[in-house]
């Protein structure tokens, strides 16, 4: 279930396209399951059409979702992370939010490199 707090610190679009790569990346929405079309989700969510076909955006451009005006918005096939890695990944993102997306990799790929540039 997708929720949006459109007066929360992380724009609209951004809640949306975190959630459901949170649902892809813990596979509660399988490999080629057909997501709703924007319009419809917009409407379920209260938001516009607009918002929802960002996150859709984001989301193809990350690789989780992949889309076709014929045949809908699917999630992309074999793209899945370890669990631990997802589950990590979902507490860094809660832990930043507010943060721009851009310094929150740019943390993680500073740690990453004092972690393991000596090793």
């Amino acid at each position: 279930m997708i929720t949006v707090n459109p007066g929360g610190a992380v724009p609209s679009y951004e809640q949306i396209r975190s959630q459901i790569a949170d649902l892809i990346g813990s596979g509660q929405l399988a490999a080629d399951q057909r997501l709703p079309p924007v319009r419809q989700l917009a409407a379920d969510l209260g938001v516009a059409p607009g918002t929802v076909a960002k996150a859709y955006s984001l989301l193809e451009s990350e690789g989780h979702i992949t889309a076709s005006k014929s045949g809908g918005t699917h999630v992309a096939s074999g793209r899945r992370h370890p669990e631990n890695v997802q589950t990590a990944a979902n507490q860094y993102v809660k832990a930043v939010a507010g943060t721009d997306l851009e310094q929150a990799i740019s943390a993680v790929r500073s740690a990453w490199n004092l972690q393991y540039a000596s090793a």
